[in-house]
């Protein structure tokens, strides 16, 4: 009788009544946990999602990627250049601009007057890395950093900057990062997916983020990332619906199975076969969410590591100890973002409150990693979609000053995961704009990313309407030097 009351419902509108069953397992967030035609080949689910093997033996089992979105001024952080201080409000010597291109809200400057920090740098560790005061915990554990100062892009808007370091291409519809080691690698846990995002917002001015971001594209939807919300229910609609227990959920989605099933060996659709492994993902994930993603139990030690935000949902601290749970739990690729590090006007306001957001649960998630045995196997990189100008936006005077984007040259850093910790890697020129030594493109970046995890990004391929794409595209070299 049930059987044949489900059936009827299917019948008069089967993707109504799928919706409509979803309620309570995840319809809002398990859209981005469809995965590929499981069928073919004769395939089990398990043998197609977690039996992906490396190219080769790899010095990183998973990444955690803390995104500075809006991109954080080098100038104010990692990259010192007195020569700013020095010459600070006389105009950008041509010399060094070479006519290169500006945004268009500051080609119309008729000067460009440079801007030296008003921050204080010293050196730290045994690499002599140049930090500034705003980032003191950063500073403490600077032997276990690997400071990239030669990154570039061709991108010098947010919007293609942002999508390029996260898909490799300055348009939309590119798989992101996390979906390609998922479709390269699989899962660690079946409980889990892949790929998951975590978000938050800091005191400045604000670039927004949006899914495509950490879409799949035209992988199979498994590979999509799964965003976790700051609420009382981090994936939305997983829990069931009031009246129904864990063993009636399990009854009906062994019927709706069935009706699946049949249906897919009518029409061979195989999103049919995608929707059942999508209830299936849902149901493991009720109980491995809950306990993943509550903080309540950590150790005062680790509140008192990453700070007393960390309890509170939402905040970037809170999102780097969940961070470390996801990962710890199995989760192939973390991605934070971090919003406000926009910083056009204003700078030396917003920057202040940007990294008193970012700085201690950034260096709090190195070392727990660390003390836990996980760094070594673990990649965390920090960073933003390009740097800051060295010339000051707007009005300049002695203690504020703006600073525009600046694709030419900008630092990133990276610890664990089989990168040389205590190292500093390229250089830029006493003005702080164009690269000296050891340029690192972003293709160069997601090269040597995939290469810590075991993959050739040469041979990452996915046959897509004729063409044949991966990570990065046509380019890209792995940086050796920077590899333990």
């Amino acid at each position: 009788m049930e059987k044949e009351q489900l059936e009827n419902g299917l019948n008069q509108n089967r993707r109504k009544f799928l919706s409509k069953l979803s309620l309570g397992i995840g319809s809002a967030a398990l859209g981005s946990l469809l995965i590929p035609d499981l069928f073919k080949g004769g395939a089990s689910p398990e043998e197609e999602l977690f039996a992906q093997l490396p190219h080769f033996a790899p010095k990183a089992k998973r990444i955690i990627y803390l995104f500075q979105n809006g991109a954080p001024s080098q100038l104010d952080l990692f990259d010192y250049k007195p020569m700013l201080q020095k010459m600070h409000g006389e105009d950008l010597p041509e010399s060094i601009r070479q006519g290169q291109r500006l945004t268009g809200m500051t080609s119309g400057q008729s000067k460009f007057p440079l801007a030296g920090t008003i921050f204080d740098f010293k050196q730290y560790g045994q690499s002599r890395a140049w930090i500034s005061d705003l980032l003191p915990h950063t500073a403490s554990i600077a032997d276990e950093l690997c400071f990239v100062k030669s990154i570039y892009t061709e991108a010098i808007n947010h919007d293609p900057a942002l999508t390029f370091f996260q898909t490799g291409a300055q348009v939309g519809n590119r798989p992101s990062m996390g979906a390609w080691l998922s479709y390269g690698l699989g899962s660690e846990n079946k409980n889990l997916p892949a790929f998951c995002v975590l978000l938050s917002k800091g005191k400045g001015n604000g670039q927004g983020v949006y899914s495509k971001l950490w879409t799949n594209g035209f992988l199979d939807s498994v590979h999509q990332g799964v965003q976790f919300s700051s609420g009382d229910d981090p994936v939305l609609y997983l829990n069931n619906p009031e009246g129904m227990d864990r063993a009636e959920r399990r009854k009906m989605l062994d019927h709706l199975a069935a009706l699946n099933q049949e249906n897919y060996e009518e029409f061979g659709d195989p999103e049919i076969a995608a929707k059942i492994q999508q209830y299936e993902l849902a149901y493991r994930m009720q109980t491995s969410v809950p306990e993943l993603t509550d903080l309540k139990n950590e150790p005062e030690s680790i509140v008192k590591m990453y700070g007393p935000e960390c309890m509170v949902p939402g905040t970037y601290a809170a999102n780097c100890l969940l961070a470390r749970k996801l990962s710890e739990g199995g989760v192939r690729f973390v991605q934070l973002y971090h919003q406000g590090w926009d910083a056009h006007d204003n700078l030396p306001g917003q920057i202040v409150g940007q990294c008193k957001d970012v700085d201690q649960s950034s260096a709090a998630l190195v070392m727990d990693l660390k003390q836990r045995g996980l760094l070594d196997e673990t990649l965390v990189i920090w960073g933003g979609e390009f740097g800051r100008t060295n010339y000051c936006q707007g009005k300049l005077t002695g203690d504020n000053y703006g600073r525009d984007h600046h694709p030419r040259c900008f630092t990133i850093w990276m610890a664990g995961g089989g990168i040389k910790p205590g190292m500093v890697y390229g250089e830029t020129d006493e003005f702080g704009y164009n690269i000296t030594e050891n340029p690192v493109h972003v293709n160069d970046f997601h090269a040597t990313v995939l290469n810590q995890m075991g993959l050739d990004h040469e041979k990452l391929i996915y046959k897509h309407l004729g063409r044949r794409y991966r990570l990065t595209d046509v380019a890209g070299k792995v940086v050796k030097e920077i590899i333990a």
